[in-house]
């Protein structure tokens, strides 16, 4: 199973701040298993969730150069509260540097004004094909889904809030 962790893009203001936003559903089936009783996003999954948001960052400053967005280091995380069924979390990350082959961000998800996760993310941003030709056809389908999956999650509208006229293609 693979997990979708924001469900839109809000404001991108390029190049350096993204903004998303998490809205927990009870039927998500994680929840099943954490907690039965209390059931509430794990840890992990906003962290998750921080570094998919910096990933489309990454992507749009990069014009989706890269098939592959994975994180490499993350550090200085501290967990302040949850988010339950029924909340939203806006997930927050600023790019310290994006480079060529690596990125760093400092990252937050809050609820309201309310800080409930932090961290400092270092991305690692390749293509399969940089290793291996033979997997150049990969790249290219993984990008076009990277792509599809943009304006699924709002971010051409993102984009022409932050006053960018052009569809990133």
């Amino acid at each position: 199973m693979k997990f979708i962790l924001i469900d839109r893009i809000k404001t991108i203001e390029l190049p350096n701040r993204i903004t998303a936003v998490k809205t927990l559903s009870l039927a998500e089936e994680y929840l099943a298993d954490h907690f039965p009783t209390f059931p509430v996003m794990p840890g992990v999954l906003m962290l998750e969730a921080m570094l998919q948001t910096a990933g489309w960052l990454v992507r749009v400053t990069q014009d989706f150069r890269y098939s592959m967005i994975v994180l490499e280091e993350a550090k200085n995380i501290t967990y302040k509260s949850f988010v339950a069924p029924g909340g939203s979390m806006e997930v927050i990350a600023e790019a310290v540097e994006i480079g060529d082959a690596s990125s760093d961000f400092k990252a937050m998800g809050r609820r309201g004004d309310e800080e409930i996760v932090k961290a400092r993310l270092k991305l690692r941003h390749y293509n399969l094909a940089d290793r291996d030709p033979q997997w150049a056809d990969t790249d290219d389908r993984l990008i076009s889904d990277a792509r599809k999956r943009f304006d699924l999650l709002g971010g051409p509208a993102a984009l022409k809030t932050a006053g960018v006229l052009a569809h990133v293609r």
